[in-house]
């Protein structure tokens, strides 16, 4: 047997190893292969499992992730997101009818500052790998600060300072890899491969925090509703781009984890590569930094938790105003 407690100080697991089941023995979640134990898991300290590809589960296994509220992410094997098996538990209906009464004005107010923590969130990204040329996004950081307008402006304010921001992407990368403009379904490239399949995960972590504390995340402020889009997820999660996915991606290129060998003709990760890919991704969640407002060390999952309290505290009434999560150097 595969001993597999030395990842139990975090709450999320992988399994992609095809053929393979998942089953629960003796308050265990159990991994297994014609019979044997490959990885074993206390399920206590459990409270997200990604599957990939062709991964079995028994019943027994479902019923006590009801009980126990685990959530179970599907995946195609190359990292495309499918679905989610959701517990049932209390969603707290005092939180989702000040969800759904939110006034257009508070709406707004958010949009606002989200918009204004991307823009600034990404200044930082460009001024940390020694990019100067940062005066468009400073002249719409400077906009918002003077001004509140409508939702239809501030997106396209987010709109202009992304399209510049991914302009100068390309001087942030080591020399051999090139990043010409942001493509999706499907990436046109590797780097888009990965800024896609990085983005996915991190969309899996705002869900996952907006789902612990009792948020709607199909009701959003600032993506239009759509059916089957989590729109809220998508809202919060844009300050997180530049901070945690796209820094995520510039690492594993300039540190050379991965290079342009290590993904197929489609542009999916080979699969011993993807295997990686998942080990740094949670390594990469659970390293901890000084939080600018609370000031005390959090893992970057627990950021991206904190913020979910953020918001539902100004979806409530409990605070007046949103603070994002906002890195100024």
């Amino acid at each position: 047997m595969k001993a597999s407690e030395g990842l139990m100080d975090q709450s999320v697991i992988y399994v992609k190893k095809q053929g393979t089941q998942i089953g629960l023995d003796e308050g265990r979640i159990e991994v297994r292969e014609k019979g044997e134990v490959l990885q074993s898991f206390p399920v206590e300290q459990v409270d997200t499992i990604n599957v990939f590809g062709g991964v079995n589960l028994t019943t027994p296994f479902f019923k006590n992730c009801n009980r126990k509220e685990i959530t179970v992410n599907y995946f195609t094997i190359h990292g495309n997101y499918e679905g989610s098996f959701l517990p049932e538990k209390n969603t707290i209906a005092r939180v989702r009818r000040k969800q759904y009464q939110l006034s257009e004005e508070k709406e707004r107010d958010i949009v606002h500052e989200i918009t204004r923590a991307k823009a600034r969130n990404m200044k930082t990204i460009l001024m940390r790998k020694g990019v100067k040329e940062t005066e468009k996004i400073g002249k719409v950081l400077d906009t918002l600060k003077n001004e509140k307008p409508g939702k239809d402006t501030l997106r396209a304010r987010e709109g202009e300072s992304s399209d510049y921001y991914f302009q100068k992407i390309d001087q942030t990368l080591r020399d051999g890899w090139t990043f010409e403009k942001r493509t999706r379904r499907p990436p046109e490239d590797h780097i888009n491969s990965l800024l896609s399949l990085t983005y996915t995960f991190l969309k899996n972590e705002v869900l996952s925090g907006l789902r612990q504390y009792n948020l709607d995340p199909f009701l959003g402020v600032m993506h239009v509703d759509r059916h089957g889009r989590p729109s809220l997820a998508l809202d919060l999660m844009e300050e997180f781009r530049p901070l945690f996915a796209d820094t995520f991606t510039m690492r594993l290129i300039n540190r050379q984890t991965l290079t342009h060998e290590d993904f197929r003709k489609d542009n999916h990760l080979k699969d011993e590569k993807f295997s990686t890919y998942l080990e740094k991704w949670e390594d990469y969640m659970n390293e901890k930094f000084r939080h600018p407002k609370f000031e005390y060390q959090v893992t970057r999952r627990k950021a991206i938790r904190l913020q979910s309290i953020l918001l539902r505290k100004v979806i409530t009434g409990e605070n007046q105003k949103y603070h994002p999560l906002v890195f100024n150097r």
